[in-house]
């Protein structure tokens, strides 16, 4: 064997393609255009930066848009997603809300499911089937109805209805009509229920502001009944009832109660 067939080169081995590297699906673009609706009107979906809704209006499926500008009544099948929602008249939703901004209603609210917003100002009655989470302030003027909130800054003047947990930085709650709250969370508590007047004691209306418990650094009640507080500063203002303390109370008005009470209906005919 010659010495050049000793150093013959061997046949190039057949390249492997390099395997493609996965790639992301690419983000939807953000909504553009506007949308003006006037009158009576129905959407399958909306996708918009602005819309502007006057009239009634309803969508089957989903909204994702920029700002929305509701005046009068509105149905939304699916989720609603906005950077900007405020609502004067009737909005429903069955979907989630997701408000990457301020929520603001004022009339009439019904929604299905979960709301999250960083503000919201809400004004007349509102009907919540899903947990509410607010990442900063939620003032409330008028009727909340709720299974649980979760927010920075809680503020009420009216009435709300929250069966499970109330957790917040702080909650300064006034109410004018009865009242149900669950567990409440917060560095600082603030509930007054306002006094009957003359009407309420002629017609008999009674206003009753209940709460199953309230753990909180500082807590200052008047007219409420609560089943246990447990705070390092306590004062207990006119007419509230507390069944168990456990804490400091550094204020208590003669009127206000502490521990165990039974209630019975006064008999017919013994009213005033």
């Amino acid at each position: 064997m010659t010495a050049a067939a000793l150093t013959r080169p061997s046949p190039p081995s057949a390249a492997i393609p390099p395997e493609p590297s996965p790639t992301a699906a690419p983000s939807p673009a953000p909504p553009s255009g506007t949308i003006v609706d006037r009158g009576t009107v129905r959407h399958d979906s909306v996708r918009a930066a602005r819309w502007s809704v006057t009239g009634t209006a309803k969508v089957t499926g989903p909204v994702d848009v920029g700002t929305a500008d509701v005046r009068g009544t509105l149905a939304v099948g699916g989720r609603f997603s906005a950077d900007q929602l405020r609502s004067r008249g009737n909005l429903e939703v069955e979907g989630p809300v997701e408000v990457r901004g301020s929520f603001s209603s004022r009339g009439t609210l019904r929604l299905a499911a979960t709301v999250h917003a960083v503000d919201l100002d809400l004004a007349g009655v509102a009907r919540i089937a899903g947990a509410v989470t607010v990442d900063r302030t939620a003032t409330v003027r008028g009727i909340l109805h709720a299974p649980a909130l979760t927010v920075g800054v809680l503020r009420v003047e009216g009435a709300a209805h929250v069966p499970g947990a109330v957790r917040a930085l702080s909650v300064d709650a006034t109410f004018r009509e009865t009242s149900e709250l669950g567990r409440v969370e917060a560095r600082s508590v603030r509930l007054r229920a306002t006094r009957p007047n003359l009407v309420d004691k002629v017609f008999f209306h009674e206003r009753t502001v209940v709460v199953e418990r309230i753990d909180a650094e500082t807590v200052d009640l008047a007219g409420v009944e609560v089943g246990l507080v447990r705070a390092q500063k306590i004062v207990l203002g006119r007419g509230c009832h507390v069944t168990a303390v456990e804490g400091t109370i550094v204020s208590r008005h003669p009127s206000s109660a502490v521990g165990p009470e039974s209630k019975s209906p006064v008999p017919f005919g013994l009213r005033r």
